[in-house]
């Protein structure tokens, strides 16, 4: 078509207005058809329930990428560009700058990984590499917890992936696991009666699990005595706090005697 209308016989440089046109067309249709794509592939990844908003974007971001990459072989080739030459060329970019950002790449897929396997979401209260905090954001490179005294602290996703995580907001109970001592005076079910009053006065304490209260070990001045107890997830430290204070009056109010470590000596006369 452009040989009939005289075009090829125009050139700017070394190209020719003929060539200009083809790749101009090109890079329209690379335009719409990139359009398309994306906007397909937004509506599968909107249809992903696991996938937050973070996430979505970052997929649809590395899609756009990669078609522009594409497009932009296509018209070179339409310009006459060697495409060999340009693909090769940004291979070894590609390759350099992954090895300059080595440190930022293990992050960022580590921060992938998170954003899909979900071992916690923002608002759960956990444990990551030694740090205790309520999870405030999980970002591509960074997972940022508050502590209990309010301090914030950035986690690289690389540490988190490769650390043990103990989520404590994960299912929607806990167990209580209380440890109390008394005295060897002290008959078994006395005890265990003083700490079942409080224990059963407790509505925040859930029938089903049972409680379980039982001797738990003998030690070297002091009976010890275990405490299990079932509680909705949000009410377990005012619970734990609560047992804490509230046997003590128990066993206070029933005349149980609370033991310390302490040694007896015995004096033998000869």
């Amino acid at each position: 078509m452009f040989e009939s209308t005289g075009l090829a016989s125009i050139s700017i440089g070394t190209l020719s207005l003929a060539t200009l046109l083809g790749a101009l067309i090109t890079f329209i249709v690379c335009l719409i058809v990139i359009n398309v794509i994306l906007k397909l592939v937004s509506k599968a990844l909107g249809g992903v329930k696991r996938l937050n908003q973070t996430m979505r974007g970052f997929l649809l971001s590395a899609v756009k990428l990669l078609l522009w990459v594409i497009a932009i072989v296509i018209i070179a080739g339409e310009l006459g560009i060697p495409t060999a030459s340009l693909v090769a060329l940004l291979s070894v970019a590609g390759l350099a700058l992954s090895l300059s950002v080595q440190g930022m790449l293990n992050n960022l897929f580590s921060g992938l990984t998170l954003l899909m396997t979900h071992p916690f979401d923002e608002g759960n209260f956990v444990e990551i590499a030694g740090k205790t905090g309520t999870v405030k954001s999980i970002g591509l490179l960074y997972t940022t917890i508050n502590t209990l005294d309010n301090v914030v602290i950035s986690i690289p996703n690389g540490d988190v992936v490769g650390a043990s995580i103990n989520n404590y907001s994960a299912e929607p109970l806990r167990r209580v696991d209380m440890l109390f001592s008394a005295s060897y005076d002290e008959p078994t079910e006395k005890v265990k009666a003083a700490i079942r009053e409080v224990v059963d006065a407790d509505e925040r304490i859930l029938a089903d699990p049972a409680p379980f209260i039982a001797l738990n070990a003998y030690k070297d001045s002091t009976v010890e005595y275990v405490v299990r107890v079932w509680v909705k997830n949000p009410d377990y430290w005012d619970v734990h706090f609560s047992l804490n204070e509230k046997v003590r009056e128990s066993f206070t109010r029933n005349g149980v005697s609370m033991s310390y470590a302490h040694m007896n000596v015995h004096i033998v006369e000869k």
